[in-house]
């Protein structure tokens, strides 16, 4: 097989991935879920811990170290066998709290603190860079197996630039399907299913190279066993301390990575899939490192000394001229490879923009949030080349040594996380200064030991340096610190810095009392199975719903803002868009926020708009109780009060809005009096001076103008009276037919312009979006749109008025929303435009008797639409819903023809 037909083939594989990718998001924006959310899909996904370290360099390990290798295989294994103590916490935690990386997890354990969130983000992406710089290596060295004769090593500058194209492409990739949108739940289902897809293609590459090696070259697994013992020496055979430490590395690093967090609790949709997993996934491991020891002796005896082991998989099936095994192989690797890059990649830029770049923006513009979505998104891309940068980097100035051992270094970086993991989850004592003060000493120490010395030579230690330690002081050398030598270097880094990271922790945390927000955090983390409800914080907010609702959909979007702000609204028995900002509200919406930007973050926005969070006494009787009756008891209080004061909230508000509306019926009935004396007072005056025989003629037909006109107006508020009459009784009909969206906009447009009113506003129309086809009554819905287009003209106050009208499809209905630049309508007002008896201005500024908005809504009821208020837009908005087909639209009385 040439070059070219392999690139060819990657090409091809690549375009595959694009489709399958498009393929699970077009699934999962049109709701059909069933196979996204499969367990096996999930399974499978957690198969990215499986990189080209393990596709590759775990042969290369055996070649070694023999039996070591095991240990990448075995401590995983032991923590899923084990998942009902700890993974199943972990994902109940990381869901409850909306969690979108490790560091939003562990930041938001310990008084949702944004430095925490910073300094775990930087070490995350300092300890990622080795991991990804070692995928772009073994793809590389795969590629030069193919391009080269002979095994030899392509020219190092061929090498460099394979890298760079192959991060290049990683990073478009992760960019297209990792940052599409800004969902609340982080989960991102094209980049799922496709690594799925790649987890079933290394799997099948491993298993047919093992075992074309097995009974192809060594003659069944009788001879195979000969030959490794025949192979085995003294290095094979595994020294129990560094066995130990690897399996407790390897073990740490499947809950610490940040890519192993992304699909294992941040992509799980039931934590039911666990129970699945905890077996299916060790099974997955157990076949893939199968046939790891018998390719690596058989890979010793047939090819030729100084081979590349780390390539064995693949140059054993090229020197038997079994091109497309080697194929197989290829791309068994790159899945493997590819796989990693992209989650890890999502995982990082999310941690990046929701820790670091997202707290500065607020911090530096906290009054310039309306792009605020846009900055989240953009920052997310710009982190995804930012980090494929870095491990392009590590890849050129490492020196590119074995697999295995670059891993390694990866893991040590990790692995600084954990016990602010396990103490946040297990241990209520644990504080923000424990946590701070253990990372910052562990993940320094790694830096020093390992990470640092890593880079080779020419790297910023230099081999004096190494030898000696700095200024000569010999206690501080890297591979010796305070004396210990002899010791493995990764077990020596790992030792020292867990031991100090550990210890400060405990320590740092025993010393201090932490604050009362940490402590309820405490109790939600490590009571997470006891039932009832969880500690609450927010007291009843300073700041308007409207005002949650605007900075909802900056950062949630607003059809997701809306619907959320509206389920909770009728949660608490109200109608609309606009919720009470109770304590429970304010919750659920700081979840919401957390889900996109983070919990640390979304805290202090609301915070910010909240005039701060305090802790109430309830709160710290909650966290002081445990006893199970009390919180039975309490339980059940709260459900009654929550239930009575919904009731007496609605009838509240319709008390309210009964007396209101009376206060409008005597005011509409004056003015209606009014509107009909005045026009029947002057046609009757105008008329009597008609009848003067002496009259000229130029002031005849003047007045004969003004009854004209006169006559017309009484008309026209007759007219308006019957219609709603005959629609409020259902007795309206409808002539039903096909129409074009557009069209009728257009014609209500221009009806508008020529409506003499006194202002005119620019409208801003999206008409690609525009053309629905609708099956309705074209006349009744121009009717609406011409009086929300002159509402508009006659009432927006802005300098430069403007008027939006936006569409959106909705299933099987159409959305249309009118919005002005106005200062809009006041929050007292807004569940009265719609009766026939409000007005919110005097009749002198507009005309009219007030019964156009009353008519708009009857007239959508009658086609099976509505009409409602949208509020927190900045202006005065009226969203229109219209149901597209006819079955939706036939309402109950009203006539068709």
């Amino acid at each position: 097989m040439t070059f070219d037909s392999l690139i060819l083939v990657c090409l091809l594989y690549v375009v595959l991935l694009f489709g399958v990718a498009f393929w699970a998001e077009g699934r999962a924006r049109s709701g059909r879920m069933r196979v996204l959310q499969s367990p096996w899909v999930y399974t499978l996904s957690l198969s990215i811990y499986c990189t080209a370290w393990t596709f590759y360099g775990a042969v290369g390990y055996a070649a070694r170290s023999g039996l070591e290798f095991v240990t990448i295989y075995l401590g995983p294994s032991l923590v899923f066998c084990g998942w009902w103590w700890f993974l199943r916490k972990l994902v109940r935690v990381g869901r409850a709290q909306r969690a979108t990386s490790v560091a939003d997890l562990i930041s938001a354990r310990y008084g949702k603190s944004n430095s925490l969130g910073v300094v775990l983000t930087l070490l995350a992406v300092l300890a990622a860079t080795p991991y990804i710089a070692l995928q772009l290596q073994s793809v590389t060295e795969s590629l030069s197996a193919f391009a080269t004769p002979g095994f030899a090593p392509p020219a190092e500058g061929a090498q460099q630039n394979w890298a760079l194209w192959i991060a290049v492409g990683l990073a478009a990739f992760a960019i297209l399907f990792g940052t599409r949108n800004l969902d609340a739940n982080e989960r991102h289902h094209g980049v799922v299913m496709a690594v799925a897809l790649e987890a079933v293609v290394k799997l099948v590459a491993v298993l047919a190279v093992g075992s074309f090696v097995v009974w192809g070259l060594g003659g069944g697994w009788g001879a195979v066993m000969d030959r490794i013992d025949h192979f085995a020496t003294q290095d094979w055979v595994p020294q129990p301390g560094r066995f130990m430490g690897l399996t407790l590395l390897s073990a740490a690093a499947i809950l610490t990575l940040p890519r192993m967090f992304q699909v294992l609790v941040v992509e799980n949709v039931e934590e039911r899939h666990l129970a699945i997993a905890s077996w299916a996934f060790p099974a997955y491991l157990a076949l893939i490192s199968v046939f790891v020891l018998p390719i690596a002796v058989i890979g010793l005896e047939l090819l030729p000394e100084g081979a590349n082991p780390d390539l064995f998989v693949l140059t054993l099936p090229l020197s038997q001229h079994h091109d497309w095994l080697a194929l197989l192989a290829f791309l068994g690797g790159f899945s493997s490879a590819t796989s990693m890059v992209i989650v890890a990649a999502i995982a990082l830029a999310t941690m990046i923009s929701n820790q670091i770049v997202t707290p500065l923006w607020l911090a530096l513009w906290p009054s310039h949030n309306s792009n605020l979505r846009h900055v989240v998104l953009m920052s997310r891309r710009f982190s995804i080349a930012l980090v494929l940068a870095l491990g392009y980097g590590y890849y050129r100035l490492s020196g590119q040594g074995a697999l295995a051992e670059i891993g390694l270094i990866a893991f040590v970086g990790a692995a600084q996380t954990l016990p602010a993991l396990l103490g946040g989850l297990y241990w209520r004592g644990g504080t923000h200064h424990g946590a701070m003060g253990g990372v910052l000493l562990g993940g320094g120490i790694w830096i020093y030991t390992l990470f640092l010395p890593s880079l080779g030579i020419d790297g910023l230690m230099s081999p004096q340096m190494l030898a000696e330690g700095p200024w000569g002081i010999g206690w501080l050398r890297p591979e010796a610190l305070f004396g210990l030598s002899g010791m493995d270097p990764l077990l020596h880094a790992l030792f020292w810095s867990l031991f100090a990271n550990v210890t400060a922790y405990i320590g740092l945390s025993l010393r201090a009392f932490p604050p009362p927000l940490e402590r309820l955090q405490g109790v939600a983390f490590v009571n997470i199975y006891d039932e009832g409800p969880g500690p609450r914080g927010w007291h009843m907010a300073v700041a308007e719903s409207e005002d949650y609702l605007s900075t909802a959909q900056r950062i949630l979007g607003a059809q997701t803002a809306q619907k959320f702000f509206q389920s909770e609204a009728a949660r608490q028995g109200k109608t609309g868009w606009l919720p009470d900002p109770t304590p429970d509200f304010l919750a659920a919406l700081e979840r919401k926020f957390a889900g996109s930007v983070g919990s640390a973050t979304a805290h202090a926005m609301l915070a910010q708009l909240s005039g701060g969070r305090v802790i109430s006494v309830g709160d710290l009787i909650n966290m002081a109780s445990e006893a199970a009756d009390m919180k039975e008891h309490s339980s059940q209080l709260e459900a009654k009060s929550e239930e009575l004061a919904q009731v007496a909230r609605q009838l509240r508000l319709a008390n309210e809005k009964l007396t209101q509306i009376s206060v409008q019926k005597d005011a509409f009935l004056g003015q209606i009096s009014h509107e009909l004396r005045t026009p029947m007072t002057s046609i009757r005056a105008f008329s009597e001076i008609l009848m003067e025989p002496d009259l000229p003629d130029e002031m005849r037909q003047s007045y004969a103008k003004i009854i004209l006109e006169e006559a017309r107006r009484l008309t026209r508020l007759l007219d308006d009276l019957l219609d709603l009459s005959v629609l409020e009784h259902r007795k309206v009909q409808l002539h039903i037919g096909l129409s074009n969206l557009h069209e009728l906009l257009n014609r209500a447009v221009q009806s508008a312009a020529h409506s003499g009113t006194a202002a005119q506003c620019r409208i801003e129309r999206d008409f690609p979006n525009e053309h629905v086809a609708l099956f309705t009554d074209g006349d009744r819905l121009v009717q609406v749109f011409i009086n929300l287009i002159t509402n508009a003209q006659k009432y927006c106050d802005a300098e430069k008025p403007v008027l939006r009208i936006e569409v959106q499809r909705q299933d099987d209905q159409a959305q249309i929303d009118f919005v002005d630049n106005g200062a809009g309508i006041p929050k007292s007002a807004q569940d009265l435009i719609f009766e026939k008896f409000s007005r919110l201005t005097d009749m002198s500024r507009a005309g009219g008797a007030g019964l156009g908005l009353a008519i708009c809504r009857e007239i959508l009821t009658n086609l099976g639409g509505r009409i409602d208020y949208l509020p927190g837009q900045g202006g005065a908005a009226f969203r229109v819903l219209i149901p597209l087909r006819r079955g939706k639209m036939v309402h109950e009385g009203a006539e068709e023809t």
